[in-house]
């Protein structure tokens, strides 16, 4: 499974769109996503109408829907078995997860682990080398968030606990091979099943932006996906198990969180190269299926924007977008560690906005205001990318997510039965039916512990009870003005 964490259909068309500008290809040139489009997949929560990544991708792993924050366990924060949990224990199937992100995070965790606040990476971290009932269900990660594996003692560490998860992975789970910050290492490791469990990771943090992006401390996300596979197929080539394997590009997300257009398109079109990458490998192997989606929209982006209080004129400027060089949260970081004698004019003029943006016509408003003082990190980021997207009359709605029906694209076998629009949770439902899975048992073991608990099938009229949890804007609304009157 692929998801795209984060890409509505308007940044779809704006990718195609600035692709074929560069590139001087046709109006009617198609990119990889658009071959294998099927669909449309619906993202409600079970606590909002817009959904976070974490009860997103658990409606994907569980089958389920959850509330916002939520990482493999259901609305009462009961542990749901998960899709890759149930191809591991119960098919033999060998198990992946790819991210951008940093891998205990919302998408990859909700594969991978079970807690009841997003947040709790540590707490992930561990889960995913086998800390937990069913002890290890992950052969293979590849990522960024080195940082939840490592103590606070050592460089890049944050845990709090003194566990090196790295050393407990060997020792206690039979990890095999656990490489951190380390891309030489990556690249030299043999694409074969002697490596599994296998465990890489880039960076303390998420991964770089692809547009940042430097290819000798890290790979990109189809590089990394290409390794996966010829890992993953290795180890199931003599068998009739095979694997499943999850992949994020889970920067686009990040990046419309930033309304940075350059940077979000960057990052979609690598996600490109890597459906790419991923149809050849179903071209080769036929009984495989690919299926991609996104978890949810962010920044409620539009192809067009008002720039004046006239009549607005029927474009947009994907050239803005072809100097940027650099992501706007980098340029936002580079202001603020510059020290104040040398954060003059000219540095924000020629360096930050001419080299770096590609703006040739900043105006003496957008000149000071970057020259104020106490500004922050977020408030610089958003300014900065407001300048590019304002110039491209690219509009954005939101630095958070939207409540949009997201496209649906599968491609080989059975990828006919997701023709349609469906419910997130049915997307995850077709996984369990397609590699005869059993979620109910798995959820049974990481429960058995709790008698109290029995899964039982949601009736129509359960499904309505999600409509009375749906925060409502005129309850907030109360809520706000009573706390304004005390």
């Amino acid at each position: 499974m692929m998801i795209s964490d984060g890409l509505g259909p308007a940044s779809v068309a704006f990718a195609r769109t600035y692709y074929q500008y560069t590139n001087k290809k046709p109006y009617d040139y198609q990119m990889p996503l658009d071959t294998i489009h099927v669909g449309q997949s619906r993202t409600r929560s079970s606590s909002t109408l817009v959904t976070d990544s974490a009860a997103g991708a658990t409606a994907f792993s569980c089958n389920m829907k959850t509330y916002n924050g939520a990482i493999g366990v259901d609305p009462k924060k009961l542990p749901c078995g998960t899709v890759l949990e149930s191809a591991k224990h119960m098919q033999g199937m060998f198990t992946g997860l790819v991210a951008t992100s940093r891998i205990t995070h919302a998408t990859p965790a909700s594969f991978s682990a079970h807690v009841d606040d997003r947040n709790n990476e540590i707490k992930i971290a561990s889960q995913q080398i086998g800390d937990n009932p069913l002890g290890r269900s992950v052969d293979l990660m590849f990522g960024g968030g080195y940082c939840q594996f490592l103590p606070k003692s050592i460089k890049g560490g944050c845990r709090f606990d003194d566990r090196n998860l790295f050393d407990e992975a060997i020792k206690k789970y039979n990890w095999t091979t656990t490489i951190y910050n380390n891309r030489d290492t990556f690249d030299a490791m043999a694409t074969d099943k002697t490596v599994l469990p296998v465990m890489s990771l880039f960076s303390a943090d998420h991964m770089a932006y692809e547009i940042d992006r430097d290819a000798k401390q890290e790979p990109s996300l189809s590089e990394m996906s290409k390794k996966a596979l010829d890992i993953l197929f290795d180890a199931t080539k003599d068998t009739e198990k095979g694997f499943f394997l999850m992949i994020e590009g889970s920067r686009i997300d990040m990046a419309a969180h930033s309304n940075d257009a350059a940077t979000h398109v960057h990052e979609i079109l690598e996600y490109q190269n890597t459906i790419e990458l991923v149809t050849k490998y179903v071209d080769e192997h036929p009984d495989t299926i690919m299926i991609s989606t996104s978890d949810h929209e962010t920044g409620g982006l539009s192809l067009a924007r008002q720039v004046s209080e006239g009549y607005p004129e029927y474009l947009w400027y994907p050239d803005v977008l072809t100097n940027v060089k650099s992501s706007t949260v980098n340029l936002a970081k580079k202001i603020l560690n510059t020290t104040t004698p040398f954060l003059t004019r000219d540095f924000i003029v020629n360096d930050i906005l001419n080299q770096n943006l590609g703006l040739l016509d900043p105006t003496e408003e957008e000149i000071n205001h970057l020259l104020q003082k106490d500004l922050s990190q977020k408030s610089l980021d958003q300014y900065l990318a407001n300048m590019v997207s304002f110039r491209a009359q690219l509009g954005w709605a939101t630095h958070g997510h939207s409540g949009v029906d997201v496209n649906l694209y599968a491609y080989g076998k059975g990828s006919e039965y997701l023709i349609g629009s469906h419910e997130n949770t049915q997307i995850g439902e077709f996984i369990t039916k397609a590699l005869d899975l059993n979620l109910t048992e798995m959820t049974r073991q990481l429960n058995s512990h709790d008698p109290s608990f029995h899964l039982t099938d949601l009736t129509e009229q359960d499904k309505l009870v999600y409509n009375d949890e749906l925060e409502h804007y005129h309850q907030i609304l109360k809520e706000n003005n009573t706390t304004k009157s005390n």
